[in-house]
């Protein structure tokens, strides 16, 4: 994995798609530039789980945009996924990578900074330092880190860094400038009435912050 792949990278949420079919909200995203797509499902059975990434994984493929599966390694080896992601509470790392095998892509998620640094011990392709904002999409998360905490998170990670938490167009370049190398975006991308426009106008800022 590269980490301009993570540049902006795109969590489903089906509740908050307006009703509007998750493939085309996808397709949509990947046409404003959407580097990274992670199917994360919490009440789809594991039939429907599968059906979303076999229909995504053909989307994406011919593309080269990377997969990855919510929490679960069974429907990431199932639809052939780029790899998963994976929370303090899900399956530990040396597990999910002894069951991937070394090529597929395994993010994992970091709320304090004690994890981050348990994290560079780990061979993960990424972490995602969550949340930076307060959001109403993830409430089961610990303190925001807040811009110095993700600065210093960065700072301390060997990893490539992802925020997560309140990601949108009021926040990105702040997030960027802080050491982020990608944006994990949900509403602000599921929710917009056109998810093609709102992904080009994130990435604009993210390459703003390069030049």
């Amino acid at each position: 994995m590269k980490p301009e792949q993570l540049r902006l990278y795109l969590v489903t949420d089906r509740p908050l798609s307006l009703g509007r079919d998750l493939d085309w909200i996808v397709a949509e995203a990947v046409r404003g530039g959407t580097t990274m797509v992670q199917l994360r499902e919490k009440e789809a059975d594991t039939r429907d789980f599968v059906a979303l990434g076999l229909k995504l994984k053909e989307l994406l493929t011919p593309l080269g945009i990377p997969l990855l599966i919510n929490d679960r390694i069974d429907v990431a080896l199932a639809v052939d996924a780029d790899g998963v992601h994976i929370g303090q509470s899900d399956m530990p790392y040396a597990i999910a990578r002894r069951l991937l095998g070394p090529d597929r892509i395994i993010g994992l998620s970091v709320e304090t900074m004690d994890e981050v640094a348990e994290a560079n011990a780990l061979d993960v392709d990424y972490v995602a330092v969550s949340p930076v904002y307060g959001t109403p999409t993830k409430t089961d998360t610990a303190e925001p880190f807040g811009l110095e905490g993700l600065r210093k998170a960065a700072a301390l990670s060997r990893h490539p860094v992802v925020a997560i938490g309140g990601m949108n167009e009021r926040t990105a370049a702040d997030v960027f400038a802080a050491g982020a190398d990608g944006i994990a975006v949900v509403s602000a991308i599921c929710s917009a009435p056109d998810p093609c426009a709102a992904a080009r106008r994130l990435l604009e800022i993210a390459s703003a912050i390069d030049c």
